[in-house]
């Protein structure tokens, strides 16, 4: 460092000395940003929840975090992902039911899971015999789990949603093992007929009424149930609930690739390992 770099880097004069760095670290950044925007305009016709693809290293991240959950390798979550990602038959019904749809002028035609491949892997390791869902919209969460429970060969979702036109992707082999129940979802958690082995939260996005879905459910969960909460950036409930139900809690947070949205975060929480 020279001489007046150092006394710069030293004096009042420093920040405004860096400044034009500073600034163009940030142009940087933003210019990448709106050509992301403006791109996606364009290119895209989703106006919420919005798909993308996940950065490779996001998805190793993915993967790493979902084996620590389920008590798995990390070659067989791997495997789990790249069997989604893989899944033709399943990338094939999602176009055709888009296509068929009423809201087809707001689906892309590009199949992107992003944080759902978590969802897939996780399905496939625990092997639940019941899945609860809460916040159907137009169904791809639910037909990708429903994948899952295929795949397993066991098991079956429940996916609520208060909206009466929800779920326009669910049907064919997917509804076989899938129950689509609309009106208000923490009335319907009550009402449930089975236990629920993996639970997520993925609804009205408020701390009040995602812990009220967390109490209905919580004498339904069975002794190793997982929780999880998409969205959980938005609020700190899963993590107070956790806590105050003596479960661990854990979060991935997504860095999606080529997309002007930052991404979301998947909440999980889970029985304490025995001492």
């Amino acid at each position: 460092m020279s001489l007046l770099a150092r006394y710069l880097s030293n004096s009042p004069f420093a920040r405004a000395a860096a400044l034009p760095m500073r600034a163009a670290r940030v142009a940087r950044h933003d210019a990448r940003v709106l050509t992301q925007s403006a791109r996606w305009l364009i290119q895209s016709r989703e106006h919420t929840n919005y798909t993308f693809d996940l950065t490779p290293l996001n998805l190793e991240h993915l993967a790493w975090w979902v084996a620590d959950a389920a008590g798995v390798g990390v070659d067989d979550i791997r495997g789990y992902i790249a069997e989604a990602a893989n899944d033709t038959r399943l990338k094939k019904h999602v176009q055709a039911a888009t296509l068929a749809s009423s809201r087809r002028g707001l689906a892309d035609r590009e199949v992107r899971l992003h944080k759902r491949f978590g969802w897939y892997a996780l399905v496939r390791a625990l092997r639940p015999n019941h899945v609860v869902e809460t916040g159907t919209d137009k169904g791809l969460g639910a037909v990708v789990l429903a994948a899952a429970l295929l795949r397993n060969g066991t098991g079956r979702l429940t996916t609520m949603d208060a909206n009466p036109c929800a779920g326009y992707l669910i049907h064919d082999e997917y509804a076989a093992v899938s129950t689509l129940t609309i009106g208000d979802s923490v009335q319907n958690i009550a009402h449930l007929p089975t236990p629920v082995d993996l639970f997520l939260h993925d609804s009205l996005h408020t701390r009040e009424h995602e812990l009220a879905e967390y109490e209905a459910v919580a004498p339904l969960l069975t002794a190793g149930a997982i929780v999880l909460s998409d969205n959980a950036h938005a609020t700190d409930a899963l993590p107070r609930w956790a806590e105050a139900t003596g479960r661990r809690f854990s979060y991935f947070q997504e860095q999606p690739l080529g997309h002007w949205y930052p991404g979301g975060g998947i909440g999980l929480a889970q029985p304490c390992p025995s001492p």
